[in-house]
């Protein structure tokens, strides 16, 4: 997450708390999409997305003023929208077993270069969804979404010990996996 994008978060935040509601519009502006593209990268479902999307902002609304450090508003938030989105899957679990998929909408990034050929894509996309969900959820926070160690570990309330060995082993998993491929 980009520093300047974290101040200028965290000021809003602090206009907020001190009763400018226009602060409130500025950050559903910037954050709102971002919300809803997570709650969506968890379920796999458009309108539920938006729904949740729009239950974590009530949440927000009602505990902003609890937030202690107003610079980590996007970690705090994502972390409302991906519990609810956990409730929503543990509610509706027996519908649909693609609940618990990932599909990237863009193309992963190996070695900090962006992945040309169609078939590297599709084997490390078939390898990343292959991994536990929980594998999965700090590949794609790490690598795609570029969040820092403490706040994928803030975003799934775990340690930031747990999410490098999360981050270990879902490597070492898909080296295997793509060598064998």
């Amino acid at each position: 997450m980009n520093k300047t994008n974290k101040i200028v978060d965290g000021w809003l935040v602090l206009q907020y708390q001190s009763g400018n509601e226009k602060a409130l519009a500025l950050l559903v502006k910037r954050w709102h999409k971002k919300l809803c593209s997570k709650a969506y990268w968890v379920i796999k479902d458009k309108d539920a997305s938006k729904d949740i999307a729009q239950e974590s902002w009530k949440t927000i609304m009602n505990k902003i003023h609890r937030l202690e450090d107003p610079n980590r508003f996007g970690s705090w938030a994502i972390t409302i929208v991906y519990r609810k989105s956990i409730d929503f899957i543990n509610k509706n679990k027996k519908e649909n077993d693609k609940l618990h998929q990932y599909h990237y909408d863009k193309g992963v990034i190996a070695n900090g270069e962006q992945i040309d050929n169609d078939d590297e894509k599709k084997a490390i996309l078939s390898a990343v969804n292959s991994l536990p969900e929980h594998h999965q959820m700090v590949i794609n926070l790490f690598y795609v979404e570029e969040y820092s160690l403490k706040e994928i570990g803030d975003i799934l309330n775990i340690s930031i010990g747990t999410v490098k060995s999360r981050l270990f082993h879902a490597r070492e998993k898909l080296k295997a996996k793509i060598k064998y491929k």
